[in-house]
């Protein structure tokens, strides 16, 4: 027989809005699973004193340094107050997806299996490291688990002070806006990094994403060390029977109020055929008998809003690469902060090309294993040695597509820079 369920006041309250609730999904677990009648009394005792009850520890699967986040209950036994003895523990095993989440529902369903054997039943489609997260393990369980979990296939994921697992957008799987091979730029870091993954020892954690196109699925820009990000530094493509197509459908509002105004730097014109300027740095398509949409490439910023809105009219150039951008992060000691291009342009076709990709990224990790101090992420140890120091550091040059801001002061003491200049040069003919 089922253990009765704890008065849960608060929680029920959570059921009671026109959004579906986490807590009716536990309920059901409940209905199988003492562990989970325990956690919701658990859960609803917190809310009632606001405070929480979990404590960290140590729990690990063998041959593992990170991976499985441990939790302890500080209120499994203490006198005069409830006591939830089945929810003394409460870990979680993170699992390392596949690149670009791809699952078959034989998979899927192998995993529940395994969960509800050993765990909880509550799985998670993923943690913002990209993990899947297995939640809710006793301490006894998380080795067979694991194990079951390891016979399909899959591996621990990243935890504590160390690379943290990676995520890819589902790319050029799917996607027609993939400017390169997502998968394969995930797999080669992931191989190149596992060690680094399964045995923490960096100052603190440091995560890859990679994201296809400039709309950034994998939210890289703001959530990762080293942000790898699709682009294309030729002309955008156009297809005039899709234009008129698109045209027609929309009419001129909808492509100047949607398309034409909401351009960030103002690159596209509406304009008589006629009136279209030809060259190098223009792309245009007519989208009726006599007007035609003119875009000045060398003022786009590849923000993808023209291309979504009409996908297809619109296209990425054929010339595709990546950006790589370094120091993303949310909150910790300076705020958040959003990746710092390092690498403006990083063309993704060759298995060359993909180990210059790797070997950046290896350079970048070492350098903050030195440098970096105790629990700092890499955006901020670059804000406090400086940008400068950092590129050195990894050997990269500095480009003017790097400056996050112009100068305040336009006035610039220029005694010396021929001879820089000269250095370089010489430095470049030598090599």
């Amino acid at each position: 027989m089922a253990k009765p369920m704890h008065p849960t006041p608060n929680l029920d309250q959570l059921e009671s809005g026109p959004w579906p609730s986490f807590v009716t999904g536990l309920k059901r677990l409940a209905k199988d699973k003492d562990y989970m009648v325990d956690i919701l009394g658990h859960l609803e005792h917190s809310y009632q004193t606001r405070k929480g009850y979990w404590k960290g520890g140590t729990v690990g699967v063998r041959g593992y340094g990170g991976g499985v986040i441990p939790r302890f209950s500080e209120i499994k036994d203490d006198a005069g107050k409830p006591v939830f003895k089945d929810a003394a523990e409460f870990h979680t095993l993170r699992i390392m997806p596949p690149p670009g989440m791809h699952y078959n529902t034989a998979t899927l369903r192998q995993f529940c299996d395994i969960w509800e054997e050993h765990g909880s039943g509550l799985i998670a489609f993923h943690g913002q490291s990209g993990d899947i997260m297995f939640q809710g393990a006793t301490s006894e369980n998380v080795q067979p688990a694991f194990d079951a979990i390891n016979d399909m296939g899959f591996d621990m994921g990243g935890a504590g002070p160390a690379v943290r697992t990676s995520m890819s957008c589902v790319g050029a799987a799917r996607c027609e806006q993939s400017c390169y091979d997502e998968a394969k730029a995930h797999r080669e870091v992931l191989n190149t990094f596992l060690d680094d993954i399964h045995r923490p020892a960096l100052p603190y954690k440091f995560k890859f994403k990679f994201s296809g196109c400039p709309n950034d699925c994998m939210n890289s820009i703001q959530r990762s060390d080293m942000a790898v990000i699709g682009t294309w530094r030729d002309n955008i493509r156009t297809d005039e029977a899709l234009a008129k197509k698109w045209f027609a459908k929309h009419g001129m509002n909808e492509l100047v109020n949607d398309v034409v105004a909401r351009c960030p730097t103002k690159a596209i014109q509406i304009k008589e055929i006629k009136d279209v300027r030809k060259g190098d740095n223009f792309s245009s398509v007519a989208v009726n008998d006599s007007q035609a949409l003119e875009i000045d490439n060398k003022d786009c910023v590849r923000c993808m809003h023209c291309i979504n809105v009409m996908t297809g009219a619109l296209a990425t150039g054929v010339d595709k690469g990546a950006t790589i951008l370094m120091g993303g992060k949310r909150t910790l000691k300076i705020g958040d902060l959003m990746g710092t291009v390092v690498i403006p342009f990083l063309p993704l076709k060759t298995d060359e090309d993909y180990e210059k990709l790797v070997d950046l990224g290896q350079k970048t990790i070492d350098f903050f294993a030195e440098n970096a101090l105790e629990h700092e992420r890499t955006g901020e140890m670059i804000e406090r040695i400086g940008l400068v120091n950092f590129l050195e550091g990894i050997e990269v040059d500095i480009d003017p597509n790097m400056v996050s801001a112009p100068r305040m002061n336009p006035y610039v003491n220029t005694i010396g820079w021929d001879d820089e200049v000269a250095k370089i040069n010489a430095k470049k003919a030598a090599a």
